[in-house]
Protein backbone atom coordinates (compact mmCIF):
# COMPACT_ATOMS: atom_id res chain seq x y z
CA UNK A 1 0.00 0.00 0.00
CA UNK A 2 2.73 2.37 0.79
CA UNK A 3 4.32 1.88 -2.70
CA UNK A 4 1.04 3.40 -4.00
CA UNK A 5 1.35 6.53 -1.60
CA UNK A 6 2.53 9.67 -3.04
CA UNK A 7 3.04 11.67 0.27
CA UNK A 8 5.23 11.23 3.68
CA UNK A 9 5.69 7.35 3.07
CA UNK A 10 8.26 7.40 6.60
CA UNK A 11 5.14 9.04 8.47
CA UNK A 12 3.05 6.14 7.51
CA UNK A 13 4.90 3.40 7.52
CA UNK A 14 5.93 4.40 11.00
CA UNK A 15 2.43 4.93 11.72
CA UNK A 16 1.15 1.01 10.02
CA UNK A 17 3.68 -0.37 11.94
CA UNK A 18 2.85 1.36 15.22
CA UNK A 19 -0.92 -0.03 14.76
CA UNK A 20 -0.34 -3.33 13.41
CA UNK A 21 1.78 -4.14 16.41
CA UNK A 22 -1.25 -2.80 18.83
CA UNK A 23 -3.32 -5.03 16.42
CA UNK A 24 -1.54 -8.25 16.90
CA UNK A 25 -1.21 -8.01 20.67
CA UNK A 26 -4.72 -8.03 20.92
CA UNK A 27 -5.99 -4.76 20.17
CA UNK A 28 -9.47 -4.23 19.04
CA UNK A 29 -10.27 -4.70 15.18
CA UNK A 30 -10.91 -1.43 14.37
CA UNK A 31 -7.79 0.08 15.78
CA UNK A 32 -5.81 -0.78 13.03
CA UNK A 33 -8.29 1.39 10.28
CA UNK A 34 -8.18 4.26 12.90
CA UNK A 35 -4.69 4.59 13.10
CA UNK A 36 -4.55 4.23 9.43
CA UNK A 37 -7.25 6.71 8.82
CA UNK A 38 -5.50 9.49 11.23
CA UNK A 39 -2.12 8.94 9.68
CA UNK A 40 -3.69 9.27 5.67
CA UNK A 41 -5.43 12.54 6.43
CA UNK A 42 -2.41 14.41 8.36
CA UNK A 43 -0.22 12.94 5.41
CA UNK A 44 -2.96 13.86 2.80
CA UNK A 45 -3.82 17.43 4.33
CA UNK A 46 -0.08 18.00 3.38
CA UNK A 47 -0.09 16.35 0.01
CA UNK A 48 -3.07 18.42 -1.13
CA UNK A 49 -2.64 21.82 0.52
CA UNK A 50 -1.21 23.79 -2.30
CA UNK A 51 -3.93 22.12 -4.70
CA UNK A 52 -6.59 23.56 -1.77
CA UNK A 53 -5.23 26.57 -1.70
CA UNK A 54 -4.71 26.95 -5.79
CA UNK A 55 -8.62 26.26 -6.11
CA UNK A 56 -10.09 28.58 -3.25
CA UNK A 57 -8.06 31.32 -5.09
CA UNK A 58 -9.43 30.44 -8.66
CA UNK A 59 -12.48 28.77 -7.71
CA UNK A 60 -13.36 31.41 -4.89
CA UNK A 61 -17.57 30.36 -5.63
CA UNK A 62 -20.27 32.80 -6.40
CA UNK A 63 -19.65 36.61 -6.16
CA UNK A 64 -21.64 38.65 -3.23
CA UNK A 65 -22.03 41.66 -5.10
CA UNK A 66 -25.45 42.32 -7.09
CA UNK A 67 -25.40 41.50 -10.67
CA UNK A 68 -27.29 43.49 -13.28
CA UNK A 69 -29.30 41.89 -15.70
CA UNK A 70 -28.69 43.40 -18.63
CA UNK A 71 -26.16 46.21 -19.97
CA UNK A 72 -27.21 48.95 -22.04
CA UNK A 73 -24.53 49.94 -24.87
CA UNK A 74 -24.81 53.66 -25.96
CA UNK A 75 -22.62 55.12 -28.51
CA UNK A 76 -20.46 57.76 -27.51
CA UNK A 77 -21.37 60.71 -29.02
CA UNK A 78 -24.59 60.27 -27.59
CA UNK A 79 -23.76 60.29 -24.03
CA UNK A 80 -24.56 63.04 -21.93
CA UNK A 81 -25.56 64.05 -18.14
CA UNK A 82 -29.84 63.05 -18.63
CA UNK A 83 -29.06 60.21 -20.74
CA UNK A 84 -30.32 57.60 -18.22
CA UNK A 85 -33.48 59.67 -17.35
CA UNK A 86 -33.86 60.64 -21.07
CA UNK A 87 -33.85 56.85 -22.19
CA UNK A 88 -35.81 55.76 -18.92
CA UNK A 89 -38.56 58.00 -20.40
CA UNK A 90 -38.37 57.07 -23.86
CA UNK A 91 -38.89 53.03 -22.63
CA UNK A 92 -41.76 54.84 -20.03
CA UNK A 93 -43.57 56.65 -23.25
CA UNK A 94 -43.38 53.05 -25.33
CA UNK A 95 -44.59 51.21 -22.35
CA UNK A 96 -47.18 53.23 -21.74
CA UNK A 97 -48.17 53.65 -25.43
CA UNK A 98 -48.22 49.70 -26.53
CA UNK A 99 -49.12 48.38 -22.83
CA UNK A 100 -51.80 50.61 -21.21
CA UNK A 101 -52.90 47.87 -18.73
CA UNK A 102 -52.05 44.20 -17.78
CA UNK A 103 -54.53 42.70 -20.16
CA UNK A 104 -52.43 44.11 -23.38
CA UNK A 105 -49.35 42.69 -21.43
CA UNK A 106 -50.77 39.41 -21.35
CA UNK A 107 -51.68 39.71 -24.86
CA UNK A 108 -48.20 41.01 -26.14
CA UNK A 109 -45.92 38.95 -23.71
CA UNK A 110 -48.38 35.89 -22.72
CA UNK A 111 -45.91 33.05 -23.56
CA UNK A 112 -43.66 34.28 -20.74
CA UNK A 113 -46.25 35.26 -18.12
CA UNK A 114 -47.31 31.90 -18.07
CA UNK A 115 -44.32 30.11 -18.92
CA UNK A 116 -44.73 26.37 -19.49
CA UNK A 117 -48.74 26.18 -19.68
CA UNK A 118 -49.82 23.78 -17.21
CA UNK A 119 -53.38 21.94 -16.83
CA UNK A 120 -55.65 24.13 -14.85
CA UNK A 121 -57.92 25.47 -17.61
CA UNK A 122 -59.68 28.26 -16.66
CA UNK A 123 -57.64 28.58 -13.76
CA UNK A 124 -54.32 28.92 -15.74
CA UNK A 125 -55.31 31.49 -17.29
CA UNK A 126 -56.53 33.35 -14.79
CA UNK A 127 -53.71 33.15 -13.05
CA UNK A 128 -51.85 34.36 -15.66
CA UNK A 129 -54.23 37.64 -15.75
CA UNK A 130 -53.80 38.19 -11.94
CA UNK A 131 -50.45 38.10 -12.30
CA UNK A 132 -49.58 39.96 -15.21
CA UNK A 133 -51.35 43.33 -13.18
CA UNK A 134 -48.65 42.66 -10.67
CA UNK A 135 -45.96 42.83 -13.51
CA UNK A 136 -47.27 45.38 -15.52
CA UNK A 137 -47.16 47.61 -11.90
CA UNK A 138 -43.62 46.20 -11.07
CA UNK A 139 -42.21 46.78 -14.68
CA UNK A 140 -43.55 50.25 -14.70
CA UNK A 141 -42.10 50.89 -11.46
CA UNK A 142 -38.80 49.99 -12.73
CA UNK A 143 -38.82 51.85 -15.25
CA UNK A 144 -39.25 55.20 -13.44
CA UNK A 145 -37.18 54.60 -10.67
CA UNK A 146 -33.96 52.58 -12.71
CA UNK A 147 -34.35 52.38 -16.17
CA UNK A 148 -30.49 51.55 -16.61
CA UNK A 149 -28.93 49.23 -14.30
CA UNK A 150 -25.54 49.37 -16.18
CA UNK A 151 -24.70 51.87 -18.76
CA UNK A 152 -21.70 50.85 -21.88
CA UNK A 153 -20.04 54.46 -23.20
CA UNK A 154 -19.16 52.43 -26.30
CA UNK A 155 -15.95 54.11 -28.14
CA UNK A 156 -15.63 51.13 -30.42
CA UNK A 157 -18.20 49.15 -32.67
CA UNK A 158 -20.95 51.88 -31.71
CA UNK A 159 -18.71 54.95 -32.22
CA UNK A 160 -18.83 55.12 -36.00
CA UNK A 161 -17.83 59.02 -36.28
CA UNK A 162 -19.43 59.55 -39.12
CA UNK A 163 -18.53 62.50 -41.39
CA UNK A 164 -15.09 63.09 -39.23
CA UNK A 165 -11.69 63.63 -41.59
CA UNK A 166 -9.28 60.38 -40.70
CA UNK A 167 -6.61 63.25 -39.83
CA UNK A 168 -9.39 64.89 -36.93
CA UNK A 169 -10.33 61.14 -35.10
CA UNK A 170 -8.21 61.38 -32.39
CA UNK A 171 -8.68 64.88 -31.64
CA UNK A 172 -12.30 64.14 -31.88
CA UNK A 173 -12.43 60.83 -29.40
CA UNK A 174 -10.63 62.45 -26.77
CA UNK A 175 -12.93 65.46 -27.04
CA UNK A 176 -15.77 62.73 -26.55
CA UNK A 177 -13.76 61.18 -23.69
CA UNK A 178 -13.59 64.76 -22.36
CA UNK A 179 -17.03 65.93 -22.49
CA UNK A 180 -18.58 62.37 -21.69
CA UNK A 181 -16.73 62.27 -18.30
CA UNK A 182 -17.30 66.12 -17.60
CA UNK A 183 -20.85 65.94 -17.69
CA UNK A 184 -21.65 63.10 -16.15
CA UNK A 185 -19.91 63.58 -13.08
CA UNK A 186 -20.86 66.99 -12.65
CA UNK A 187 -24.66 65.29 -12.86
CA UNK A 188 -23.41 62.81 -10.65
CA UNK A 189 -22.10 65.19 -7.98
CA UNK A 190 -25.22 67.78 -8.29
CA UNK A 191 -27.25 63.89 -7.70
CA UNK A 192 -25.29 63.89 -4.58
CA UNK A 193 -25.78 67.32 -3.36
CA UNK A 194 -29.83 67.14 -3.98
CA UNK A 195 -29.61 63.47 -1.53
CA UNK A 196 -28.06 64.95 0.99
CA UNK A 197 -30.20 68.05 1.18
CA UNK A 198 -32.77 65.59 0.80
CA UNK A 199 -31.80 63.92 4.02
CA UNK A 200 -31.04 66.88 5.67
CA UNK A 201 -34.62 68.13 5.29
CA UNK A 202 -36.21 64.90 5.95
CA UNK A 203 -33.99 64.67 9.28
CA UNK A 204 -35.27 67.74 10.03
CA UNK A 205 -38.40 67.14 9.71
CA UNK A 206 -39.51 69.15 6.67
CA UNK A 207 -40.42 66.60 4.05
CA UNK A 208 -38.54 66.56 0.63
CA UNK A 209 -37.48 70.00 -1.13
CA UNK A 210 -38.33 71.07 -4.59
CA UNK A 211 -34.32 70.55 -5.58
CA UNK A 212 -34.72 66.73 -4.93
CA UNK A 213 -38.12 65.76 -6.84
CA UNK A 214 -37.62 62.72 -8.56
CA UNK A 215 -38.37 64.73 -12.01
CA UNK A 216 -35.36 66.05 -11.90
CA UNK A 217 -33.39 66.01 -14.89
CA UNK A 218 -30.52 65.05 -12.40
CA UNK A 219 -31.86 62.11 -11.47
CA UNK A 220 -29.36 58.98 -11.78
CA UNK A 221 -26.98 60.66 -14.08
CA UNK A 222 -25.23 57.60 -13.30
CA UNK A 223 -26.81 53.96 -12.92
CA UNK A 224 -25.21 51.67 -10.34
CA UNK A 225 -23.06 49.57 -12.95
CA UNK A 226 -21.15 51.80 -15.41
CA UNK A 227 -18.03 52.08 -17.94
CA UNK A 228 -16.21 52.07 -21.32
CA UNK A 229 -16.35 49.70 -24.30
CA UNK A 230 -12.61 50.87 -26.57
CA UNK A 231 -10.77 49.56 -29.23
CA UNK A 232 -9.89 46.29 -29.16
CA UNK A 233 -5.89 45.33 -28.76
CA UNK A 234 -5.64 44.37 -32.41
CA UNK A 235 -2.87 45.76 -34.07
CA UNK A 236 -5.16 47.97 -36.30
CA UNK A 237 -6.82 49.54 -33.16
CA UNK A 238 -4.45 48.91 -30.21
CA UNK A 239 -2.93 52.57 -30.07
CA UNK A 240 -6.57 54.42 -29.94
CA UNK A 241 -8.40 51.64 -27.96
CA UNK A 242 -4.88 51.65 -25.37
CA UNK A 243 -5.30 56.18 -25.38
CA UNK A 244 -8.86 55.95 -24.99
CA UNK A 245 -8.77 53.95 -21.74
CA UNK A 246 -6.00 55.51 -20.51
CA UNK A 247 -7.43 59.15 -20.86
CA UNK A 248 -10.97 58.10 -19.65
CA UNK A 249 -9.70 56.00 -16.10
CA UNK A 250 -7.06 59.28 -15.67
CA UNK A 251 -9.68 61.58 -15.61
CA UNK A 252 -11.78 59.67 -13.81
CA UNK A 253 -9.71 59.48 -11.07
CA UNK A 254 -8.39 62.74 -10.74
CA UNK A 255 -12.07 64.10 -10.39
CA UNK A 256 -12.70 61.48 -7.92
CA UNK A 257 -14.63 58.96 -9.65
CA UNK A 258 -12.60 56.16 -8.65
CA UNK A 259 -11.62 56.54 -4.93
CA UNK A 260 -8.27 54.91 -3.06
CA UNK A 261 -10.24 52.92 -1.24
CA UNK A 262 -13.84 52.59 -2.05
CA UNK A 263 -15.14 50.64 -5.03
CA UNK A 264 -17.36 51.56 -7.30
CA UNK A 265 -19.85 50.25 -10.36
CA UNK A 266 -17.15 51.27 -13.02
CA UNK A 267 -16.61 48.22 -15.92
CA UNK A 268 -14.34 48.73 -18.72
CA UNK A 269 -14.55 46.25 -21.13
CA UNK A 270 -12.20 44.87 -23.58
CA UNK A 271 -13.73 43.44 -27.01
CA UNK A 272 -12.38 40.99 -29.36
CA UNK A 273 -9.99 39.26 -27.67
CA UNK A 274 -7.73 36.31 -29.44
CA UNK A 275 -5.34 35.31 -27.06
CA UNK A 276 -4.10 34.89 -23.50
CA UNK A 277 -1.21 37.88 -24.44
CA UNK A 278 -4.21 40.21 -24.87
CA UNK A 279 -5.43 39.98 -21.58
CA UNK A 280 -2.07 39.82 -20.00
CA UNK A 281 -1.57 43.08 -21.80
CA UNK A 282 -5.24 44.72 -19.99
CA UNK A 283 -3.23 43.32 -16.70
CA UNK A 284 -0.59 45.34 -17.30
CA UNK A 285 -2.50 48.42 -18.36
CA UNK A 286 -4.34 48.52 -15.25
CA UNK A 287 -1.34 48.08 -12.77
CA UNK A 288 0.63 50.56 -14.34
CA UNK A 289 -2.85 53.20 -14.36
CA UNK A 290 -3.21 52.42 -10.81
CA UNK A 291 0.50 53.13 -10.15
CA UNK A 292 0.10 56.19 -12.15
CA UNK A 293 -2.96 57.35 -10.59
CA UNK A 294 -2.34 56.49 -6.99
CA UNK A 295 -5.25 54.10 -6.86
CA UNK A 296 -5.07 50.83 -4.83
CA UNK A 297 -4.30 47.60 -6.26
CA UNK A 298 -6.91 45.79 -7.83
CA UNK A 299 -9.32 48.84 -7.84
CA UNK A 300 -9.42 48.28 -11.72
CA UNK A 301 -11.67 45.39 -13.05
CA UNK A 302 -12.90 44.51 -16.31
CA UNK A 303 -15.09 42.52 -18.77
CA UNK A 304 -13.76 40.04 -21.99
CA UNK A 305 -15.84 40.01 -24.58
CA UNK A 306 -15.90 36.65 -26.65
CA UNK A 307 -16.54 37.13 -29.27
CA UNK A 308 -13.99 35.88 -31.58
CA UNK A 309 -13.72 31.78 -32.43
CA UNK A 310 -10.41 32.48 -30.77
CA UNK A 311 -11.43 33.07 -27.54
CA UNK A 312 -13.33 29.84 -27.37
CA UNK A 313 -11.25 27.78 -29.20
CA UNK A 314 -7.26 28.01 -29.24
CA UNK A 315 -5.06 26.90 -31.74
CA UNK A 316 -4.17 23.49 -29.53
CA UNK A 317 -8.21 23.01 -29.07
CA UNK A 318 -7.79 24.07 -25.86
CA UNK A 319 -10.78 25.90 -24.26
CA UNK A 320 -8.87 29.34 -24.56
CA UNK A 321 -11.97 30.84 -22.80
CA UNK A 322 -10.91 29.35 -18.99
CA UNK A 323 -7.32 30.58 -19.49
CA UNK A 324 -8.35 34.33 -19.93
CA UNK A 325 -10.40 34.35 -16.87
CA UNK A 326 -7.39 32.62 -15.13
CA UNK A 327 -5.10 35.24 -16.74
CA UNK A 328 -6.62 38.36 -15.37
CA UNK A 329 -4.86 38.33 -12.01
CA UNK A 330 -8.23 37.97 -10.12
CA UNK A 331 -9.75 41.26 -12.39
CA UNK A 332 -11.88 39.45 -14.57
CA UNK A 333 -15.50 40.86 -13.89
CA UNK A 334 -17.59 39.15 -16.85
CA UNK A 335 -17.38 37.50 -19.70
CA UNK A 336 -19.79 38.67 -22.38
CA UNK A 337 -21.05 36.99 -25.62
CA UNK A 338 -20.71 39.22 -28.95
CA UNK A 339 -23.69 37.67 -31.32
CA UNK A 340 -22.51 39.28 -34.09
CA UNK A 341 -18.95 39.09 -34.19
CA UNK A 342 -18.92 35.66 -33.19
CA UNK A 343 -21.41 34.49 -35.75
CA UNK A 344 -19.70 36.61 -38.86
CA UNK A 345 -16.37 34.82 -37.85
CA UNK A 346 -18.12 31.32 -37.96
CA UNK A 347 -19.09 32.47 -41.26
CA UNK A 348 -22.97 32.15 -40.79
CA UNK A 349 -25.39 34.02 -43.00
CA UNK A 350 -26.51 37.67 -41.32
CA UNK A 351 -29.95 36.61 -41.78
CA UNK A 352 -29.57 33.90 -38.93
CA UNK A 353 -27.21 35.43 -36.88
CA UNK A 354 -28.83 34.96 -33.71
CA UNK A 355 -28.38 34.21 -29.86
CA UNK A 356 -29.68 31.27 -30.03
CA UNK A 357 -28.21 29.59 -33.04
CA UNK A 358 -26.12 26.48 -31.95
CA UNK A 359 -22.91 28.29 -33.04
CA UNK A 360 -24.09 30.69 -30.12
CA UNK A 361 -24.98 28.26 -27.79
CA UNK A 362 -21.92 25.86 -28.33
CA UNK A 363 -19.85 29.34 -27.18
CA UNK A 364 -21.68 30.07 -24.43
CA UNK A 365 -21.62 26.63 -22.87
CA UNK A 366 -17.66 27.12 -23.17
CA UNK A 367 -18.52 30.28 -21.63
CA UNK A 368 -20.75 28.67 -18.68
CA UNK A 369 -18.28 25.66 -18.03
CA UNK A 370 -14.86 28.01 -18.16
CA UNK A 371 -16.68 31.06 -15.80
CA UNK A 372 -18.23 28.47 -13.28
CA UNK A 373 -17.49 28.56 -9.38
CA UNK A 374 -14.86 31.53 -10.12
CA UNK A 375 -17.36 34.39 -9.68
CA UNK A 376 -16.66 35.99 -13.00
CA UNK A 377 -19.84 36.92 -14.41
CA UNK A 378 -21.96 35.77 -17.31
CA UNK A 379 -23.53 37.92 -20.00
CA UNK A 380 -25.53 36.71 -23.32
CA UNK A 381 -25.29 39.10 -26.19
CA UNK A 382 -28.14 41.30 -28.01
CA UNK A 383 -30.25 40.63 -30.71
CA UNK A 384 -30.55 43.80 -33.47
CA UNK A 385 -33.74 43.67 -34.31
CA UNK A 386 -35.03 46.80 -32.58
CA UNK A 387 -38.62 47.62 -31.35
CA UNK A 388 -39.32 50.66 -33.29
CA UNK A 389 -41.30 51.66 -36.50
CA UNK A 390 -45.49 51.01 -36.65
CA UNK A 391 -47.17 49.09 -33.57
CA UNK A 392 -47.37 45.74 -35.62
CA UNK A 393 -43.55 46.02 -35.87
CA UNK A 394 -42.83 46.98 -32.39
CA UNK A 395 -45.15 44.40 -30.64
CA UNK A 396 -43.64 41.44 -32.99
CA UNK A 397 -40.01 43.05 -31.65
CA UNK A 398 -41.01 42.74 -28.14
CA UNK A 399 -42.50 39.50 -28.34
CA UNK A 400 -39.19 38.40 -30.00
CA UNK A 401 -36.38 40.03 -27.23
CA UNK A 402 -38.92 38.31 -24.57
CA UNK A 403 -38.64 35.49 -26.29
CA UNK A 404 -34.32 35.50 -26.11
CA UNK A 405 -34.42 37.15 -23.15
CA UNK A 406 -36.66 34.26 -21.14
CA UNK A 407 -34.50 31.24 -23.25
CA UNK A 408 -31.25 33.12 -21.65
CA UNK A 409 -32.04 32.86 -18.11
CA UNK A 410 -33.35 29.66 -18.61
CA UNK A 411 -29.96 28.60 -19.38
CA UNK A 412 -28.38 30.22 -16.61
CA UNK A 413 -27.38 33.55 -18.67
CA UNK A 414 -28.62 36.06 -16.19
CA UNK A 415 -27.40 39.22 -17.95
CA UNK A 416 -28.00 40.23 -21.77
CA UNK A 417 -27.69 43.25 -23.82
CA UNK A 418 -29.91 46.06 -24.86
CA UNK A 419 -29.20 48.46 -27.65
CA UNK A 420 -32.46 50.83 -27.91
CA UNK A 421 -34.70 52.31 -25.00
CA UNK A 422 -37.47 50.33 -26.11
CA UNK A 423 -35.70 46.89 -25.22
CA UNK A 424 -35.86 47.99 -21.44
CA UNK A 425 -39.51 47.31 -21.74
CA UNK A 426 -39.02 43.46 -22.75
CA UNK A 427 -35.82 43.24 -20.88
CA UNK A 428 -37.82 43.42 -17.65
CA UNK A 429 -40.97 42.26 -18.34
CA UNK A 430 -39.05 38.96 -19.46
CA UNK A 431 -37.15 38.96 -16.25
CA UNK A 432 -39.61 40.02 -13.84
CA UNK A 433 -42.02 36.69 -14.99
CA UNK A 434 -39.12 34.75 -14.79
CA UNK A 435 -38.06 35.04 -11.29
CA UNK A 436 -42.11 35.52 -10.45
CA UNK A 437 -43.54 32.35 -12.17
CA UNK A 438 -40.57 30.46 -10.41
CA UNK A 439 -40.79 32.19 -7.31
CA UNK A 440 -43.92 29.91 -5.37
CA UNK A 441 -41.60 26.73 -6.47
CA UNK A 442 -38.24 27.71 -5.24
CA UNK A 443 -39.65 28.82 -2.15
CA UNK A 444 -41.24 25.93 -1.08
CA UNK A 445 -38.13 24.12 -2.07
CA UNK A 446 -36.16 26.28 0.34
CA UNK A 447 -38.84 26.34 3.12
CA UNK A 448 -38.59 22.50 2.88
CA UNK A 449 -34.88 22.20 2.84
CA UNK A 450 -34.36 24.55 5.74
CA UNK A 451 -37.78 23.88 7.92
CA UNK A 452 -39.11 27.30 8.10
CA UNK A 453 -42.07 26.99 6.23
CA UNK A 454 -44.40 29.86 7.09
CA UNK A 455 -46.56 28.56 10.62
CA UNK A 456 -43.73 26.07 12.02
CA UNK A 457 -44.94 23.65 9.85
CA UNK A 458 -42.63 20.69 8.18
CA UNK A 459 -43.55 21.46 4.01
CA UNK A 460 -42.85 18.65 1.70
CA UNK A 461 -42.39 19.94 -1.36
CA UNK A 462 -41.99 17.11 -3.57
CA UNK A 463 -38.46 17.27 -4.65
CA UNK A 464 -35.03 15.61 -2.29
CA UNK A 465 -32.58 18.34 -2.77
CA UNK A 466 -29.19 18.70 -2.21
CA UNK A 467 -26.69 21.61 -0.69
CA UNK A 468 -25.52 22.92 -4.32
CA UNK A 469 -29.36 22.84 -5.15
CA UNK A 470 -30.68 24.89 -2.01
CA UNK A 471 -27.52 27.55 -2.49
CA UNK A 472 -28.82 27.93 -6.24
CA UNK A 473 -32.56 28.36 -4.73
CA UNK A 474 -31.48 30.76 -2.57
CA UNK A 475 -29.28 32.65 -5.23
CA UNK A 476 -32.13 32.94 -7.45
CA UNK A 477 -34.28 34.44 -4.80
CA UNK A 478 -31.35 36.71 -4.28
CA UNK A 479 -31.34 37.73 -7.87
CA UNK A 480 -35.31 38.46 -7.67
CA UNK A 481 -34.89 40.63 -5.05
CA UNK A 482 -31.93 42.71 -6.47
CA UNK A 483 -33.52 43.20 -9.44
CA UNK A 484 -36.55 44.34 -8.15
CA UNK A 485 -38.86 41.47 -9.47
CA UNK A 486 -40.08 40.28 -5.92
CA UNK A 487 -39.85 41.59 -2.59
CA UNK A 488 -38.51 40.85 1.01
CA UNK A 489 -42.22 40.27 2.17
CA UNK A 490 -43.07 38.03 -0.53
CA UNK A 491 -39.78 35.61 0.18
CA UNK A 492 -40.31 35.85 3.56
CA UNK A 493 -44.11 34.97 3.40
CA UNK A 494 -43.27 31.99 1.00
CA UNK A 495 -40.05 30.43 2.38
CA UNK A 496 -40.06 31.95 5.98
CA UNK A 497 -36.92 33.54 4.94
CA UNK A 498 -34.70 37.26 4.88
CA UNK A 499 -32.35 38.03 2.92
CA UNK A 500 -29.28 37.48 5.73
CA UNK A 501 -30.40 33.95 5.53
CA UNK A 502 -30.33 33.51 1.90
CA UNK A 503 -26.74 34.87 1.48
CA UNK A 504 -25.45 32.71 4.48
CA UNK A 505 -26.97 29.93 2.38
CA UNK A 506 -26.25 30.55 -0.69
CA UNK A 507 -22.14 31.79 -0.12
CA UNK A 508 -21.60 29.87 3.34
CA UNK A 509 -19.07 31.55 5.66
CA UNK A 510 -19.45 34.44 4.15
CA UNK A 511 -21.60 37.77 5.25
CA UNK A 512 -23.14 40.38 2.34
CA UNK A 513 -22.44 44.24 3.65
CA UNK A 514 -25.75 45.00 1.50
CA UNK A 515 -29.12 45.47 3.74
CA UNK A 516 -31.38 42.66 3.41
CA UNK A 517 -34.52 44.99 2.82
CA UNK A 518 -32.84 46.48 -0.59
CA UNK A 519 -33.94 45.43 -3.91
CA UNK A 520 -32.07 47.91 -5.69
CA UNK A 521 -28.70 50.04 -4.88
CA UNK A 522 -27.76 53.52 -4.17
CA UNK A 523 -26.50 55.63 -7.01
CA UNK A 524 -22.69 53.74 -6.56
CA UNK A 525 -22.34 49.93 -6.07
CA UNK A 526 -19.48 47.96 -4.76
CA UNK A 527 -18.90 46.42 -8.28
CA UNK A 528 -14.61 44.88 -6.83
CA UNK A 529 -16.29 42.94 -4.68
CA UNK A 530 -15.82 39.76 -6.16
CA UNK A 531 -11.94 40.69 -5.65
CA UNK A 532 -11.98 40.82 -1.85
CA UNK A 533 -14.30 37.63 -2.06
CA UNK A 534 -10.52 36.04 -3.30
CA UNK A 535 -9.38 35.79 -0.14
CA UNK A 536 -12.66 34.17 2.06
CA UNK A 537 -12.88 30.49 1.94
CA UNK A 538 -16.40 29.42 0.93
CA UNK A 539 -17.00 25.67 2.28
Amino acid sequence: MSAGFSGSPGALSGALSGALSGALSGAPSGALADALAASLTVALDADLAAADADLAERYPGPSATRHPVHTLYLPAERVHAGVVAEVGAAALDAFDTHLPDAAALVRVFGDVVAGEPGTGGDDDEARTHSEAASLHALVRSKLEREPVEDLRIDFEDGFTQRGVPAGDRDRDEDAHVDRVLAELLVGQRARSEQSEQSEQSAAAGQGPTSSSSLSSPLVAPLPAFWGLRFGSLDPQTRRRGIRTFSRFVSRLAAEGGLPRSLPSGFRPTLPKVTSVDQVDAMVRMCRELEQACGLAELSIGFEIQIETPQSICGPDGSALVARLVHASDRRCIGLHYGTYDYSAACGIAAEYQAMDHPAADHAKAVMQVAAAGTGVALSDGSTNRLPVGEPAAVLAAWTLHARLVDRSLRRGFYQGWDLHPAQLVSRYVATYAFYRRSLPTACTRLSAYLGTAPGGARASAGYLDEPATARALADFCVRALDCGAVTAGEVAELAGVDRAALDRLRRPGTERTLAPERTHPPEQSHHRDHVHDRAETTT
